[in-house]
């Protein structure tokens, strides 16, 4: 039986709903063996748009706005990537597009920005969601940028703050919660090995969209290594720290992938005939400490449970995106959550990361898990550069 919920958007007589959530398999970014090396991020979005509207069963006229998440909206992703995409796919000029940034949690802010214009009454029906390509766009790019167009971080701000990049927020964190090596090397051997099990039983199948690439169907994705043990990461070299605990095993790997939701309105489900998975019960950004950073998802799961009268014991599934392994594991330190009920088909460690695209991918992933395991309550949570948190607490619908 569904739970009663304060729900505030319900509320407003308006519900959002996630009818459709997809993404591509995820890519390494190399030059020479990433599965995406040779294509234009306009076409990993561009896919996810068809995949979309192909699954629905939607015309593209229908759609009112495309909200997509991008954190390097650099030489190839810029001037707005997501109507270039839309355009190259050969879809309407008539239907608008924008792209934001809020860092890794670029994807999921684009959902809930979706959610929040269909709950105002603003649109019926929006394709929300992410795209990163990595291997065209490095992480690095603000940096040379900043080269040629000036510092995004002057003497002034600097003064404020001594920032750090993320790795050194994954040891900070590690150094707070007390989190030794093995610890951090036996999540980040989990997640490859749920990860290896979710893709050999197809688990990943309801979420994965099509695609031959170098001669092969995917189904799965590049950087899952279910030969990962403890003792092969005991013997990696740390990465940010000399005399630190993160090595490349328990960090997430850098990707290429998209990924996109349609969000709804009842009017635009009962009008075009559509199924919605689930709705969008309630939403949440945080701000966190910019040096430490990665430690959103904490106040913003506990800032969401409040609000809606619940325990973590009362959240069936959970996605948090496995940034590094000290996130998830402070995380849990301060949550307590039944780990069992926590990325269950692995993570971010294991399956990838292109910042732009996982918030929608971790949607996906899991609508998809909540209907295998027919379960009411799901939780997505992520860090973000710049310390942010992101939270979405979505229930799944019944027939």
């Amino acid at each position: 039986m569904a739970k009663t919920l304060s729900n505030p958007f319900i509320d407003t007589g308006r519900e959002a709903l996630l009818v459709e959530a997809l993404r591509t398999p995820i890519g390494r970014s190399h030059k020479d063996k990433g599965w995406y090396r040779d294509v234009h991020p306009n076409v990993l979005l561009g896919r996810i748009y068809s995949a979309l509207l192909e699954s629905t069963g939607l015309d593209a006229n229908t759609v009112e706005d495309l909200v997509i998440g991008c954190t390097a909206p650099f030489g190839e992703q810029s001037r707005n990537i997501a109507r270039n995409a839309w355009l190259q796919a050969g879809y309407p000029p008539e239907v608008p597009a924008t792209v934001l940034d809020r860092r890794c949690g670029s994807a999921q802010t684009a959902v809930e920005f979706a959610a929040a214009l269909v709950a105002s009454g603003t649109h019926d029906l929006v394709v929300a969601g992410g795209v990163e390509h990595m291997g065209h766009v490095p992480m690095n790019s603000p940096g040379e940028i900043s080269k040629l167009y000036g510092e995004p971080w002057p003497a002034e701000l600097r003064a404020l703050y001594d920032f750090v990049p993320q790795g050194e927020s994954a040891e900070l964190i590690a150094d707070r919660w007390n989190l030794d090596r093995r610890a951090l090397d036996e999540f980040a051997v989990r997640s490859q090995r749920l990860a290896a099990e979710a893709i050999a039983e197809g688990r990943f199948n309801r979420e994965l969209i099509e695609w031959k690439l170098d001669g092969q169907i995917r189904t799965n994705d590049q950087t899952v290594r279910p030969e990962t043990t403890s003792e092969s990461l005991a013997a990696l070299r740390t990465v940010f720290r000399e005399d630190g605990r993160i090595t490349a095993g328990s960090s997430s790997p850098i990707c290429d992938g998209a990924a996109g939701t349609v969000v709804a309105s009842r009017d635009a489900v009962d009008q075009h005939g559509l199924t919605p998975r689930a709705r969008i019960l309630d939403q949440t950004t945080v701000g966190v400490d910019p040096i430490i950073m990665l430690t959103g998802p904490i106040p913003a799961t506990r800032k969401l449970l409040e609000r809606n009268n619940l325990t973590i014991d009362d959240i069936d599934l959970i996605e948090i995106n496995e940034a590094f392994s000290s996130v998830v594991l402070a995380w849990e330190k301060e949550l307590q959550p039944d780990m069992d009920r926590v990325n269950v088909n692995g993570g971010a460690i294991a399956l990838g990361h292109p910042v732009g695209a996982t918030g929608s991918r971790l949607f996906a992933t899991l609508l998809a898990e909540m209907e295998r395991r027919d379960v009411e309550l799901g939780l997505v949570t992520m860090c973000c550069g710049g310390g942010l948190g992101t939270a979405t607490l979505v229930q799944r619908i019944r027939d």
